[in-house]
């Protein structure tokens, strides 16, 4: 068992605990509250193993990166460590995360550091269909050790990106309406696959379907058992995004929306989240032209739910922090930037019954800072994920 104590505690529940107890045990969070947690049956004190004092620091459920690419591009390597984009075929939905991601990478060493105990990570946009994403907590001794859930997602991607990739290959696609015909094609080949598969189970029915490993993680889509990732910038493929999800009937969560502002009413209305960013970014290509760090403030006020993302590693992961300060900065609530980063980031890739906010019955995953972590002054002293204090840099402070 352990008790963290004396804490400034943000459930994200809507709760602050001013001077608040959290105690673990097995990895699980099984009280919290005000002040000191009452004495039970067999002594709690004796089941007591490690007492931490946060007397005077803040602490919050650990933050979540709710789209990265940690592991796929690795720190500090070349082509060696390039595993985020299979650029040889635009339809790819077979393609799994936790076979590209290098599990050792310092960037998941800098993440728990500053506070990330969880990275939704995955391939990259140079396809239309790009593979499952996957949510990985930023410590393990393996790879299976850290993951959460897997898949999360499928990505997909409008816009720029696959049109550049395929075009310079005189590939499909290289226009906007390839993008959507391909992706279209593919969920309704999934529509068939599902139904095959449905009908082979009917006992007047011996046919056998032939596996199609292509198709199955869109089952999966269709059933809504997992969301559409949707990679797109601008408001034009935006909606197409949106039409197409809805022709499908499946969900779909918009990564990026940098042009969300202008059809955030649209977003209202077909309750559909947004995954904001990377926004510390130069305006590199057309589709950025209208990048600003105001976006999820925006989108927030107007009544969007709103996660923020580094793309790792366009932005380190390590400063998902400061993205969400800047947003801060730039108008949006702090509550909700706090939301953005662990709680709304949770509901959105569909892990909050372990992750993003301390409750009871949830992942002991915990972050402690020595003064508001949106202060540029303030430092990450306390890491614990799955209960265990995986990084500690106290300093006598």
């Amino acid at each position: 068992m352990l008790l963290i104590k004396n804490g400034k505690i943000y459930t994200m529940t809507g709760t602050i605990y001013e001077k608040g107890y959290i105690l673990i045990e097995n990895g699980k969070i099984v009280g919290i509250g005000e002040g000191e947690p009452a004495l039970e049956s067999g002594d709690l004190n004796n089941k007591i193993d490690k007492v931490i004092d946060a007397g005077g620091k803040y602490v919050l459920p650990g933050f979540i990166d709710a789209h990265c690419h940690v592991g796929m591009w690795e720190d500090s390597t070349g082509i060696e460590g390039d595993d985020g984009n299979e650029a040889t075929d635009p339809v790819t939905p077979h393609l799994r995360a936790t076979d590209g991601v290098y599990y050792m990478d310092k960037s998941f060493v800098e993440a728990r550091e500053n506070g990330v105990t969880t990275v939704v990570t995955g391939p990259g946009s140079a396809n239309v269909i790009g593979g499952q994403f996957a949510a990985l907590k930023t410590y393990g001794k393996t790879l299976e050790d850290m993951i959460l859930k897997e898949p999360v997602a499928v990505k997909v991607a409008f816009g720029e990106n696959p049109k550049r990739v395929y075009g310079s290959q005189n590939k499909m696609p290289s226009t906007r309406m390839a993008t959507a015909a391909l992706l279209r094609e593919y969920l309704r080949k999934a529509m068939e696959y599902k139904q095959a598969l449905e009908d082979s189970k009917k006992e007047d029915n011996k046919e056998k379907v032939k596996f199609d490993a292509k198709l199955e993680p869109l089952v999966k889509v269709l059933n809504k058992e997992i969301p559409v990732k949707a990679h797109a910038h601008r408001a034009d493929d935006i909606l197409t995004a949106i039409r197409i999800a809805k022709e499908f009937d499946i969900n779909i969560t918009i990564e990026h929306c940098t042009e969300g502002p202008f059809i955030k009413e649209i977003l209202i209305k077909e309750g559909i989240p947004a995954i904001v960013g990377p926004f510390l970014t130069d305006r590199s290509k057309v589709e950025l032209r209208n990048l600003s760090v105001k976006t999820p403030g925006i989108l927030s006020k107007a009544g969007v739910k709103v996660a923020i993302m580094t793309d790792h590693p366009v932005i380190p992961v390590h400063n998902l922090w400061l993205c969400a300060a800047m947003a801060v900065r730039e108008g949006m609530d702090e509550e909700e930037a706090l939301k953005a980063i662990t709680i709304n980031a949770a509901e959105i890739t569909g892990i909050s019954d372990r992750v993003g906010s301390l409750e009871v019955g949830k992942d002991a995953d915990i972050a402690i800072f020595n003064g508001h972590p949106f202060d540029i002054k303030s430092r990450n002293i306390i890491t614990i994920i799955n209960g265990e204090v995986v990084y500690s840099n106290d300093g006598g402070n």
